[in-house]
């Protein structure tokens, strides 16, 4: 896929566009949805996350004619069998509501000693061409017993990765975020593709 100078990230989430921006290459634009007169709910009815990241990305090409990637997230909490996974942002009910989700989340976790998770990403590229690449990215971590910190988004006030110093992604700066989290790992992979292309 030759690298454009433009590139639509299926997304109007201004917290996700700010946090990705800075880890693309230099004169890449990033376009959101809005950017492309995108004002429609893109379907997200699959049951991973690499399906749900490729359907998103691939409704965007088809409609819009532009190259594109999505991403999807899930937060995989082990005393939970791995939920909320790829319901993560639907966890407390259709309003995505994220304080919602994370207090449903402590509410289950209440009482519990495991409280080990990983975060995943997954984002997907469509290309204009009509090629389709996958990029992963991961972190471990525990489930803070209440929330701290009042950066990031999602789960951050309550997500403590393993290779931090004890603080929530809340608690840290978003450069400091983005050495160790699970979308910049899974954006790093794409970034690469993007260079060699």
């Amino acid at each position: 896929m030759a690298l454009s100078t433009s590139l639509c990230f299926a997304s109007n989430n201004a917290h996700k566009l700010d946090e990705i921006r800075p880890l693309l290459p230099p004169g890449l634009t990033l376009l959101s949805l809005a950017d492309i007169g995108c004002h429609e709910e893109l379907p997200e009815t699959q049951d991973t996350l690499v399906g749900n990241a490729r359907q998103k990305a691939e409704y965007v090409r088809q409609h819009y004619g532009v190259a594109c990637f999505a991403d999807d997230t899930g937060l995989e909490v082990a005393a939970l069998n791995g939920e909320p996974g790829v319901y993560s942002a639907r966890y407390a009910g259709p309003q995505r509501l994220a304080a919602d989700n994370v207090a449903k989340l402590l509410r289950e976790l209440a009482g519990a000693t495991d409280r080990t998770a990983h975060f995943r990403t997954v984002v997907a590229l469509a290309g204009a061409d009509g090629t389709m690449h996958e990029f992963a990215g991961a972190v471990s971590g525990s489930i803070a017993p209440e929330p701290r910190g009042t950066g990031g988004f999602g789960y951050d006030p309550v997500f403590v990765p393993t290779e931090g110093d004890g603080r929530t992604f809340a608690e840290m700066s978003g450069a400091e975020k983005s050495l160790i989290s699970h979308r910049a790992r899974a954006v790093a992979g794409l970034v690469a593709f993007l260079r060699s292309a």
